[in-house]
């Protein structure tokens, strides 16, 4: 790295010629071995498990990347698949493999070529699309540089939804490609629905057992374990098997009475948890489903919530286990199945045939498992019913704070609440819900869900372009206090969405007072009820277009965060025309260049 494009930094807290040692050890160093000295020096400041590094003589660092390698690779958008990497990349690790363990993100896929041994564990998002920080390398294995692979052996596990049409259609892809590519199996395709624990972990002993089989582990193993490469290991007391329960400092409603929707602007204290976050990480939250819920299902089955059952080895009273441990407000196919199965109704089997497709999505975007226990009874017992729901899962809330402006002892949420009726009855959202009555008697469960592919750009003289209507605007609100406690020089530019602008317009003060103190410098806005004709951010972006290309062309960072289904891909297809219309480029150089910005971390999207 030349001294014109080294970043500009603070002043450092390091005597002159330390800093000019650091600097000679990182020269030439990519970027991801420069993110991984910064995780570990960043873990051993915050007094994470230290791991003793062995020496590593000529002859070893040669041979680093040869056949006694275990590459362990994640694509998450969740952090789900992250763990389950983790998880077997530590275990390898233990038991004395030579292991190094990456996001697809940070991997140099020319380094596809010399790979002997590499486990991939990937999740499938909405309709079949990788995860956003696995499209670069999805796009490279299934094109045309993709590299022969007659060296290679792998094992690939797929995380998905059953519920959607195309579960695991990622991983079964990346699977019938590398085998294409002339690659061996060393272990059979995975695949893990939403309960991904146990076949995941089913899958991870195969790989682990095959891996003991074919790698020569170092004769010291037992002794001295080599660490995970490009992985830090935290150690922090709190996380998400077991959340930190915090305290609500603030709750209130950031939009007007007349607004037909609830938004609420939830801080919380963080203090004496040990939890840690940066700005573009996520919350996690552990909710507990509505009492009136619970009572629903009571009242619907005619149960009794002090009966106790017993299920995976646990006893508690049903009432618990539909309170805190079963997802009561998302139903999946799987439920489904198993209730058209018991009621015999073949309106519901009909709704599970292949062809009906649109039908299936559309049931169960509209309804709640109450919804279908209600219209069509069947007699579930208090076990029966237990084993048919699903394990309640965490909900991930893009942090709306940086810690650098609030303290690292304090978190803040922007939660948009789900409360709606229909079928006859109020429906709730249930971590929203949850959050909407959190009061000063209230703890809320929770823990830090690192989101290391949507990071402010570490040369603070970049500009940023930030896109996020609605509560996409969260992390952007992050973002701006962030560049504002560290002095960042960069322009930062937002483009902000909602339905009207007298009712909707969250954060309205903070963003005026940053505008007028030099913190944000563009805000553009698109209220979508306000006039004639629906304006949305994307026909923001087409207008401003010349102007968003420059900043782009010029070494812009652009980031994108709210919802997947329709709002990041209209964003996306917009980008295209802008790309075309004043860079002259063609439909597939547009779509090749926005790749590029995506694969460089230039282009980052946090969507749900």
């Amino acid at each position: 790295m030349s001294a014109a494009t080294r970043p500009i930094l603070p002043t450092p807290a390091l005597a002159v010629e330390r800093l000019a040692l650091l600097s000679r050890l990182t020269e030439g160093l990519p970027p991801a071995e420069l993110y991984w000295i910064s995780a570990w020096t960043a873990a051993l400041a915050a007094q994470a498990t230290r791991v003793a590094l062995p020496a590593v003589s000529p002859a070893e660092a040669a041979n680093a990347g040869s056949a006694d390698r275990l590459t362990v690779l994640y694509g998450s958008q969740t952090g789900n698949s992250r763990r389950v990497a983790e998880r077997l990349a530590e275990r390898a690790t233990a038991a004395g493999l030579n292991v190094r363990l990456l996001r697809t993100g940070a991997y140099a896929v020319r380094e596809l070529a010399q790979e002997r041994y590499l486990a991939l564990v990937i999740s499938s998002q909405g309709d079949g699309d990788p995860p956003d920080d696995a499209i670069g390398f999805v796009e490279f294995l299934n094109g045309k540089r993709a590299p022969k692979l007659p060296q290679l052996k792998f094992a690939v596990l797929g995380l998905g939804d059953s519920s959607y049409p195309q579960f695991c259609a990622v991983s079964r892809r990346l699977d019938a490609r590398f085998a294409e590519l002339g690659a061996q199996r060393f272990a059979e395709l995975g695949e893990a629905d939403v309960d991904f624990e146990v076949p995941s972990a089913g899958w991870s002993e195969g790989v682990l057992a095959k891996a003991r089989e074919e790698l020569r582990a170092p004769a010291a193993a037992t002794a001295n374990p080599r660490p995970v490469a490009l992985h830090a290991v935290d150690s922090t007391q709190h996380g998400r098997e077991k959340p930190y329960a915090a305290e609500v400092l603030e709750n209130q409603r950031i939009v007007s009475r007349d607004s037909a929707r609830e938004v609420r602007h939830i801080e919380l204290s963080l203090q004496g948890s040990g939890l840690r976050y940066e700005a573009g990480d996520a919350l996690g939250v552990w909710p507990s489903n509505a009492p009136a819920l619970v009572e629903d299902y009571l009242r619907a089955l005619r149960l009794d919530g002090e009966q106790e059952v017993t299920h995976d080895g646990r006893r508690l009273p049903l009432s618990r286990w539909l309170t805190h441990e079963r997802e009561l407000t998302k139903l999946s196919r799987p439920l489904l199945a198993a209730h058209a199965a018991a009621s015999g109704d073949a309106g519901l089997a009909r709704a599970l045939e292949p062809e009906q497709r649109e039908a299936l999505a559309r049931l169960l975007d509209t309804h709640q498992p109450i919804d279908l226990l209600r219209r069509h009874p069947v007699s579930w017992n208090a076990e029966q019913l237990v084993a048919a729901l699903r394990p309640l899962t965490p909900r991930l809330y893009s942090i709306a704070s940086s810690p650098k402006l609030v303290g690292e002892d304090e978190v803040h949420v922007t939660v948009a609440v789900v409360n709606y009726h229909a079928h006859g009855s109020e429906h709730f959202g249930a971590a929203s819900s949850f959050l909407a009555t959190a009061g000063d008697d209230t703890r809320v469960p929770v823990f830090v869900e690192a989101n290391e592919r949507f990071r402010l750009p570490q040369d603070g003289s970049s500009d940023i372009i930030m896109i996020g209507p609605g509560t996409g605007v969260a992390p952007f609100r992050a973002f701006v206090q962030e560049r504002q406690a560290t002095g960042a020089a960069g322009r930062n530019w937002l483009l902000f969405g909602n339905r009207h602008f007298s009712q909707d317009f969250l954060y309205q003060t903070e963003w005026q007072q940053a505008l007028k103190d030099g913190a944000l410098h563009r805000l553009d806005l698109a209220f979508s009820r306000d006039g004639a004709a629906k304006t949305y951010v994307q026909h923001r972006l087409k207008e401003k277009g010349r102007e968003l290309y420059a900043w782009l062309r010029e070494g812009a960072h652009l980031y994108v965060c709210g919802d997947a289904t329709h709002m990041a891909k209209d964003v996306h297809e917009a980008l295209v025309e802008v790309a075309i219309a004043h860079g002259g480029l063609s439909d597939e150089d547009a779509r090749g260049w926005l790749a590029e910005l995506l694969q460089k971390g230039c282009y980052a999207r946090d969507v749900y």
